[in-house]
């Protein structure tokens, strides 16, 4: 199936490594052109250019910076506008969970994890509205957690904060409209950098790796008896982005394995 995507131009925040570098890849293999970033700047330069020689230099766009430095979106925005001329997808894949109960987290720990959860969204979707809205497709992804809805006890502070950004998404879905599209993944559990540190943490390092995400899908009871791939998640995105995903606004895609409770 085409989807739409060749010779638009999509953003994709969080992009060099993960679901973000995954995204990314997917895009460009559909004809797309994409400007991504990320805060690590030697990991970013590294994958730039490996992307430019398998897709072309011409179709790429890196900057290193955090998302929640306003003025630095600002000026990604601007280059992506000088560079492509334009967005019609933004992705918004920043930031990662913390681990932490009620009774462990911190008043500044509260503050900077919904400092992050929100503004990761907000502050890319200040930056790039105006260019979506001048799109014909224009479209936002925000890549998001199954704890919005399902939270867990040694995720509280990450858990209210993405069922706040649920929140947002919905209402940007209806406030953007018909001009812009807003769509979110519920992400269960994928194969990540976080989830590779965690392995790299376990108490028994005798157990292989595969034997230790196995243990966790079943201990999660995941009924698809496995961990996602970035790769998964990725296709997913690219749809809801795509032209072909027209009327789709306002919906939820839950990519977990069918591990959710809710209904």
């Amino acid at each position: 199936m085409d989807l739409g995507l060749r010779n638009k131009t999509i953003v994709v925040t969080g992009g060099s490594s993960g679901i973000g570098l995954a995204s990314v890849r997917v895009f460009l293999s559909e004809g797309a052109r994409v400007a991504f970033c990320a805060r690590g700047a030697e990991r970013l330069a590294k994958v730039e250019g490996g992307l430019a020689r398998e897709y072309g230099a011409d179709r790429i766009l890196a900057r290193p910076f955090s998302v929640l430095d306003q003025d630095a979106v600002e000026a990604f925005a601007n280059d992506v506008a000088a560079h492509f001329g334009g967005c019609d997808a933004l992705v918004t894949n920043a930031g990662q969970g913390r681990v932490s109960t009620y009774a462990e987290t911190s008043d500044d720990d509260w503050r900077e994890e919904l400092d992050l959860k929100f503004f990761s969204q907000l502050r890319p979707i200040r930056a790039f509205e105006a260019m979506l809205k001048s799109s014909d497709h224009g479209a936002i992804v925000g890549v998001n957690s199954l704890l919005a809805y399902q939270p867990e006890p040694h995720m509280v502070c990450t858990s209210a904060a993405r069922a706040g950004v649920q929140n947002l998404l919905k209402s940007l879905a209806n406030e953007f409209a018909p001009d812009i599209r807003v769509n979110s993944i519920l992400l269960g559990l994928v194969d990540s950098q976080q989830w590779q540190r965690r392995f790299e943490a376990r108490a028994d390092e005798s157990q292989t790796r595969e034997d230790w995400f196995a243990a966790r899908a079943a201990e999660k009871k995941i009924p698809l008896g496995r961990l996602g791939e970035p790769q998964e998640v990725a296709r997913a995105i690219a749809f809801l982005a795509a032209p072909v995903a027209s009327y789709i606004t306002g919906a939820r895609l839950e990519i977990s394995g069918g591990v959710s409770r809710f209904a």
